[in-house]
C-alpha cells in the first residue's frame, strides 16, 4: 500500500490546479502490480477540467485496460480528513471499477478510510437505466 500512496503523492504533486489551489493524487494498483496514476487538471472554464480519479481511470482504460484488471485505488488530497471523491467520480468509478473493489481515501497525513465502490455510491445510475 506504500507504494500506492508514494505514486499518488506524486500525482498529487504534479496537479495543474491554478484556479482552486486544490491539488488530489490518485494512483490505480492493476492485478498485474502496475500502477497507473493521474492528478486534477484544471481548465479556466471549470466544466472542462478533469478530477484525479478519472484522470486514473481514463488513463487505464486508454491503455487497455478494464475494471476486472484492477485491484485497488487510493486518492489522496491536502485535507483536514482523508479526501472525499466528487459524485462524479464516484458515478465514473461505479461504472469503470469492480463494485467490490477497495478505493483508499487519506490525505498528506496518510490517515486513511477504505471503502468498497458500492459504499461510496450505493445507488449508482449504470445500464440497465437506460433501457427505460
Amino acid at each position: 500500500m506504500e507504494k500506492l500512496y508514494e505514486e499518488a503523492r506524486k500525482a498529487f504533486m504534479n496537479s495543474y490546479s491554478p484556479y482552486s489551489k486544490f491539488k488530489v493524487g490518485a494512483a490505480i494498483e492493476l492485478k498485474n502490480g502496475e500502477i497507473i496514476s493521474g492528478t486534477n487538471v484544471e481548465n479556466s472554464s471549470y466544466g472542462l477540467s478533469i478530477c484525479a480519479e478519472r484522470s486514473a481511470l481514463f488513463t487505464a482504460y486508454s491503455l487497455g485496460y478494464r475494471k476486472n484488471d484492477i485491484k485497488k485505488m487510493l486518492v489522496i488530497g491536502d485535507t483536514i480528513k482523508p479526501i472525499s471523491p466528487c459524485g462524479a467520480c464516484r458515478q465514473v468509478m461505479s461504472e469503470l471499477l469492480e463494485l467490490d473493489t477497495e478505493v483508499i481515501l487519506t490525505n498528506l497525513n496518510n490517515e486513511r478510510l477504505i471503502y468498497k465502490v458500492n459504499e461510496l455510491l450505493p445507488y449508482h445510475f449504470n445500464e440497465g437505466d437506460l433501457n427505460g
